[in-house]
Formats: C-alpha cells, sequence, structure tokens
C-alpha cells in the first residue's frame, strides 16, 4: 500500500440509501487499519465548504452497521456548482490536511468529486450509494436490495386486501429516471404489468392487460409503476383506468419514502462493508477519478469518465419474464 496518503475524509451526499453507514464503517476502520487518519465531512458538499469536518475512529462508527440513512447526514449545494465554492472546499480539506477522499453517493456526487481532481488534483474515489440502481460501472449500488425488499413487503400486503375486495391497485415506487425497483419488486410480488421509465407502454395495451385479467375471472390486480412513468404516475393512471370502465374496484398506495429507510439488509451491509474498504485500498494504491463497483461479484474501479451521465441499463430479460408471469 502507498504511504503518500496520510489523511482520508468520508463523505454521503445526494439521496440517502440503506448501507450508507455500513460503508461509512468499512471506509473508517479499513483507513484505521492501514493506520491513515480518518475525517468525516458532515452534510456533503455543503459541509466541505462550511468547515463541517471532524476526526473519526474505530470507534466512532460503532453499533451503525444496520442503522439507515447516513451518520454524516447529506444535503444539495448550490455552492459547491460555483468555482468560489469549491476553492472554499479544498481550502478546508488543505487545513486538516486532507490528502484523500471518499464520496458515498449517485451521479451527481461523483460529478462534483470529478470537478475537485480536476481542478486540484485530489485523489478522490466514489462509492455508488443510491437506491435507483441506476449507475453504470456496477452490478448493484448501496441501498437498492434494501428498497426493492421494502417494496416488495408493501406488495405483498396490499394484495391481501385487493384479494379480500377484488380490487385493482396502482402501487407507486421510487425510480424517476430507472426502472428497477418497479420491474424487480412487480416480478417478485406478482404485478399484472409493470409501468417502467425505460419502456414506452401505451395506455390502450395497459387497459387492454387488465381487461383480459377480468376476462380470465382474475380476482385481484397490482399494477407496479415507477415514479417516472411516461404514461403518468399511479394516480393519473387510476384516474384514466377509471373514466373507461366501472368494472374495476380502484384503489392507489404510493410508497414514496417508506422506501429509503430502515435497516439495511444483509446484502446490502456486505456489499457496503466490500465497496468501502475497496475504496481505501484503491486510493492507498494510488487509484483516484473512479468508482468502486461490483461486477460478477468481483471489485472493481471504474473512471468517472466511464460512469457520469452514463446508466445500467435494465435487463430485457427481466421485461420479457414480467410479461409472461402477468397472465
Amino acid at each position: 500500500m502507498s504511504s503518500s496518503i496520510q489523511k482520508i475524509a468520508v463523505f454521503t451526499s445526494g439521496g440517502d440509501a440503506p448501507g450508507m453507514n455500513a460503508a461509512i464503517r468499512a471506509v473508517v476502520r479499513a483507513a484505521t487499519y492501514y493506520k491513515k487518519e480518518v475525517f468525516g465531512i458532515m452534510r456533503g458538499y455543503e459541509g466541505m465548504i462550511e468547515d463541517e469536518i471532524v476526526k473519526l475512529g474505530s470507534r466512532s462508527v460503532g453499533n451503525i452497521l444496520q442503522r439507515g440513512g447516513t451518520i454524516l447526514k447529506t444535503a444539495r449545494s448550490e455552492a459547491f456548482r460555483t468555482v468560489e465554492g469549491r476553492a472554499r472546499a479544498i481550502q478546508n480539506l488543505r487545513k486538516q490536511g486532507i490528502d484523500g477522499v471518499v464520496a458515498i453517493g449517485g451521479d451527481g456526487t461523483f460529478t462534483g468529486l470529478h470537478k475537485l481532481f480536476e481542478e486540484y488534483n485530489l485523489p478522490a474515489i466514489c462509492i455508488p450509494g443510491t437506491i435507483d440502481n441506476d449507475l453504470a460501472g456496477t452490478d448493484f449500488t448501496i441501498g437498492y436490495d434494501t428498497a426493492t425488499n421494502t417494496a416488495v413487503e408493501a406488495i405483498d400486503r396490499i394484495r391481501d386486501t385487493a384479494l379480500s375486495h377484488n380490487r385493482l391497485f396502482f402501487i407507486e415506487v421510487m425510480g424517476r429516471h430507472s426502472g428497477y425497483i418497479a420491474i424487480n419488486s412487480g416480478i417478485a410480488g406478482g404485478a399484472v404489468a409493470v409501468i417502467i421509465p425505460e419502456e414506452q407502454m401505451s395506455f390502450e395495451s395497459l387497459f387492454n392487460l387488465l381487461q383480459e385479467g377480468g376476462k380470465t375471472n382474475k380476482k385481484s390486480s397490482l399494477v407496479v409503476v415507477a415514479e417516472g412513468s411516461k404514461l403518468g404516475g399511479a394516480n393519473e393512471l387510476a384516474r384514466l383506468v377509471a373514466e373507461r370502465s366501472s368494472y374495476f374496484d380502484i384503489k392507489v398506495t404510493i410508497l414514496g419514502h417508506l422506501q429509503r429507510g430502515g435497516a439495511p439488509t444483509y446484502f446490502d451491509r456486505v456489499l457496503a462493508s466490500r465497496m468501502g474498504v475497496a475504496a481505501v485500498e484503491g486510493l492507498l494504491q494510488g487509484k483516484t477519478d473512479v468508482m468502486v463497483g461490483i461486477r460478477n461479484n468481483q471489485m472493481v474501479y471504474n473512471p468517472f469518465h466511464e460512469v457520469i451521465g452514463h446508466t445500467h441499463e435494465i435487463d430485457p430479460e427481466s421485461l420479457r419474464i414480467a410479461k409472461i408471469l402477468s397472465i
């Protein structure tokens, strides 16, 4: 391991995701293991600008592995988008002697860290933390597994009441630009249809699918809708179906931020732990301007230019399976 980096800072940015605390813990303990000093930056880039930087040690991150959210907090920062804001941020890092940074977040987080590397040559590595699982360069992002399991649990509960009353439920899950949570919770929850941003399903196709279920005496139906659906959200689709037919007793459930909270699954805890260690070891090996990822169960390092602005595409096979099983 390289000895050139002596002080490492870690922070979380963007939307919170279950497993972020496990990643923070792994970064702190891996850095401590390699006898490096560790700092936590509160509230992401905003805290970097406001000099909210605290010293961390192994005991600082005890008993957080199982906690949702992020102990370092997270915030959006308009000031960091400016040259002046980034200059203040780097000044604060240098004041503490920090010579390496690990960020946990999504595409916006990566873009900010890439700017610091470009402008100040700051060694930096990112860990993908977002429930959407929409980042290129990794099979899974931290938080996705937990969010999908939360959605599936909710769908199972909704199905109980749907069966009791012969109802059609529209269930809206998170996913402004990505349908990963929707497609996989839909398959796992037995949805009759899944509406995602990546696929352009017509309303006629959806309505015909629901009518076919009625003809075969289907007792209840669940439609899972990603919030970024081009057809509209769950409320809009429910309204359109109700206008066309009085056959359906329609209800809507929007899961919302329920999917962000809660204890991370074992998968997210292990994934976050592996990525945290890989991020620290990558920095100490001289890697920079990269994102840690997992492919075929192996840790990989992806250059930022191959990640920023690129997405993890939905597997067409998942769409095919969902359609086959919806009859």
